[in-house]
C-alpha cells in the first residue's frame, strides 16, 4: 500500500483548488438503458480494457495517501460488477484513516443483494437514481427496467441502516410533473431529493434539447407551494441543498447548465479503464492504467501532478443555443455519475 507523503498531504489543481473527491468507475456496463444517459444498443469494453478490482483498489490506495479524503463509487451500474463487495471492502479499510467517507451512486436495481454488504463495509450513505414512481414511466425512462427491484432496494438500504438520497433527473415532458409528488413521497420516507439538468455526454438517440428542463424555473415552480431556505450543507459534491417548509427532507439542485459550480469544483474521476478525467465535460485524461501495467504505482504517482495541471477551469455545457453534439462523446456511465 502506498504511504502518505507529509510533503503532499493535499493534492492542489493549477487553479488552487484543492482535490478532496475521487469518483470511480468500477465499470460501464449497467441493467438499465435511461434514455438521458445511454444509446438503446451500447457497445462496452472488453474485460482485458478493464481494470481489475486488485488495480482499483490500488489506485484508491494511492489516492488516498496524496490526500482524497472521499470515494464514491459509480457506474455505468456499480451493484453489477462481479466481487464488487471485494472492492468495497478492500477500499473500506481506509475509512478512519485517511477516507472520511465511502460511498455509492446506483441504479437501486441490485441494492436488495447489497446494501448490508455496504453497510458492514463502512458505506453510510448511498445516492439511488429514480427518475419517476410510476411503473410505466420507469420502464419508458430506462427502456424496459423494472420499478419493483428499486423499491425492494430501497427497503433493504433503509433496513440496514443506509441513509439515502434520491437522484431524479429533471426531464420536460417526461417527469416534470413528478417533480413536486417525488419530493413530497421523499419526505414521508425519510429520503433526501436532488434534482439534476441533464448534461449533453454522448450520444443517446434522444434529442435532449427537447427535454431540457431548467431547474431555475422548477424551483420557482415549488416555491409557490413550499418555500426554500439555502442551506450551507455540503456533501462533497455539486448540489446545493435548500430546506423545504413543512418537510424534513432537503432538496438538492445540480445545475451544470443554468448556473455553473466549477469556481470550488474539488473532484477528479476515473473509468474503468484507468483514465483520469479531471472534468466531466472534457475529452482531456490520463491514462494511469497502461502506466500501472508496466510499471508498478511508481509509474503511476508522477501522473497525479501531470493530470492536476490540465484540471480545466470549468465546463461548457450548453443545450438549446443551437448546438446539436453532445460535449463529449463519452456517455455518462463510461466516466461515471
Amino acid at each position: 500500500m502506498a504511504m502518505a507523503d507529509p510533503s503532499r498531504a493535499q493534492m492542489t489543481d493549477g487553479l488552487g483548488r484543492r482535490i478532496s473527491y475521487l469518483r470511480i468507475s468500477v465499470t460501464d456496463r449497467c441493467d438499465l438503458r435511461c434514455r438521458y444517459c445511454m444509446a438503446e444498443k451500447m457497445q462496452f469494453l472488453p474485460k482485458n480494457q478493464v481494470l481489475t478490482l486488485e488495480e482499483i483498489a490500488l489506485l484508491a490506495d494511492l489516492f488516498v495517501a496524496r490526500g482524497i479524503n472521499k470515494i464514491r463509487l459509480t457506474g455505468g451500474e456499480p451493484l453489477v460488477r462481479r466481487d464488487i463487495g471485494d472492492l468495497v471492502r478492500r477500499i473500506g479499510r481506509h475509512l478512519g484513516s485517511g477516507l472520511d467517507e465511502l460511498t455509492l451512486t446506483t441504479n437501486g436495481t441490485q441494492l436488495a443483494d447489497h446494501a448490508d454488504m455496504l453497510a458492514d463495509a463502512g458505506v453510510r450513505r448511498i445516492n439511488v437514481s429514480l427518475d419517476s414512481r410510476d411503473p410505466a414511466r420507469f420502464a419508458h425512462v430506462t427502456r424496459g427496467g423494472n420499478i419493483a427491484a428499486v423499491f425492494a432496494g430501497l427497503k433493504a438500504a433503509q433496513s440496514a441502516g443506509l441513509a439515502i438520497k434520491i437522484n431524479m433527473v429533471a426531464l420536460k415532458g417526461i417527469n416534470d410533473d413528478e417533480i413536486l409528488p417525488m419530493l413530497r413521497w421523499c419526505d414521508a420516507k425519510g429520503l433526501d431529493l436532488t434534482l439534476i439538468e441533464t448534461m449533453p455526454l454522448g450520444e443517446t438517440g434522444e434529442d435532449r434539447t427537447d427535454h431540457y428542463l431548467p431547474l431555475s424555473q422548477v424551483a420557482d415552480d415549488i416555491r409557490a407551494r413550499h418555500a426554500l431556505t439555502p442551506l450551507p450543507d455540503r456533501t462533497g459534491g455539486p448540489a446545493r441543498y435548500h430546506a423545504v417548509a413543512g418537510m424534513t427532507a432537503r432538496l438538492g439542485l445540480i445545475t451544470p447548465l443554468t448556473n455553473n459550480f466549477c469556481a470550488d469544483c474539488n473532484r477528479i474521476r476515473m473509468t474503468c479503464e484507468g483514465k483520469i478525467f479531471m472534468c466531466l465535460g472534457h475529452e482531456d485524461h490520463v491514462d494511469f492504467k497502461t502506466a500501472l501495467r508496466e510499471g508498478g504505482l511508481a509509474a503511476v504517482e508522477p501522473l497525479i501532478d501531470r493530470a492536476l495541471r490540465l484540471k480545466p477551469a470549468r465546463h461548457d455545457f450548453r443545450i438549446g443555443t443551437g448546438e446539436t453534439a453532445p460535449a463529449t462523446r463519452r456517455h455518462m456511465s463510461v466516466t461515471g455519475g
